[in-house]
């Protein structure tokens, strides 16, 4: 469990700092430049919170699938916001600017996002239990 914590935390620094960078040069920054918060690794770890989610909704459609992921998303986020803007004075990330903006902590925009990003979860925790079953036949 705890390795799986790491990966999902190293994945999500990977996947924000494409992201980020991507968004850079939609913005015409022709250095790419992406970025993400130390603060950001145990938040994205968290995504081991999804696994027993996961395994007891797989029976269900991928629109439900991803809905039920974009809402814990959208929840932890939110949680984890909230809690580092009492402990810190300030949340990373911050979307007060942003017109569908819920108290500058999530945004609406992102409901795609946290969508798709759900269902390829579930690729990556059923692949990461492949590996782990296979390393222990070894």
């Amino acid at each position: 469990m705890r390795r799986r914590f790491i990966i999902y935390g190293l994945l999500g620094f990977c996947a924000e700092v494409l992201w980020t960078g991507l968004s850079s040069m939609l913005k015409g920054d022709i250095k790419l430049t992406g970025y993400t918060y130390i603060w950001m690794f145990p938040v994205y770890g968290l995504a081991i919170l999804l696994e027993p989610v996961h395994n007891r909704i797989r029976h269900l459609s991928i629109f439900l699938r991803g809905g039920v992921y974009m809402v814990l998303i959208y929840f932890v986020e939110l949680i984890c916001g909230l809690l580092l803007r009492e402990i810190l004075g300030v949340c990373p990330w911050n979307y007060a600017d942003e017109p569908l903006s819920i108290n500058g902590i999530i945004t609406l925009r992102y409901i795609p996002v946290w969508f798709t990003l759900g269902l390829i979860f579930e690729k990556i925790h059923d692949t990461l239990l492949l590996v782990e079953s296979g390393l222990k036949s070894l």
